[in-house]
């Protein structure tokens, strides 16, 4: 009996719920430390490095990033350590704080270091959702599928509130989702091998995740 009981806990422990699915609600980290599982990044080295925490709200965890160093093309990035695939179901429960030059939180994925990645992130200042390439350190909002170049899409993304962002990619093809609706669709063929998956903010953002959760597909 006693080890019928003990094999479903570590399951839940490591948020594995069966081959194909991870789920990261950061329960069994200790707050005031970064999480286990998790290799961070910080994009070309410019302004300071995220400061990735476990904090505590009631009962509930989560991670927050809480460097608020102002310097615009700064992106910290945490990474799964291990998890790494092309195709992916990948979302995030996340909350924007605070930031005068963003407030912003994004998913990241195919990720090949901190200067390689796709990135889609939605903003609480713009209120707007939009998806990136990183190559080489260099930043491009790619063309939403069918429309060009409108920098993604307008959403309302309430400050200091839960939201939900999740992208599917699919070969080529990435599907953006917010709140629960799909708002669009990108295709590119930059990086098309396996790569992490995690989260992401830029500049001054102090955000919260939850939830990360990820399908392979």
């Amino acid at each position: 009996m006693r080890n019928l009981i003990f094999f479903p806990l570590v399951l839940l422990m490591c948020g594995v719920l069966d081959g194909q699915l991870r789920k990261m609600d950061f329960e069994q980290d200790t707050v005031g430390q970064s999480p286990k599982g998790f290799v961070f990044g910080h994009t070309r080295k410019v302004g300071a490095p995220g400061r990735w925490v476990v904090q505590q709200d009631g009962a509930s965890k989560y991670l927050a990033q809480l460097e608020a160093d102002r310097t615009g093309n700064r992106f910290p990035v945490a990474v799964l350590a291990d998890v790494s695939a092309a195709d992916v179901d990948l979302s995030v429960r996340f909350r924007p704080v605070s930031g005068r030059v963003d407030q912003a939180g994004g998913l990241v994925w195919r990720y090949q270091n901190e200067d390689n990645y796709y990135i889609v992130r939605a903003n609480a200042l713009e209120d707007n959702v939009v998806l990136y390439k990183v190559q080489n350190g260099r930043r491009t909002d790619l063309p939403v599928k069918g429309e060009g170049r409108t920098y993604g899409q307008p959403a309302e993304v309430p400050a200091g509130q839960w939201s939900t962002l999740r992208v599917v990619a699919a070969g080529p093809r990435f599907e953006v989702h917010f709140n629960g609706r799909k708002l669009y669709e990108v295709e590119d063929t930059t990086f098309t091998g396996a790569g992490r998956v995690g989260v992401w903010t830029k500049a001054d953002s102090v955000t919260h995740f939850d939830d990360i959760t990820v399908t392979i597909k």
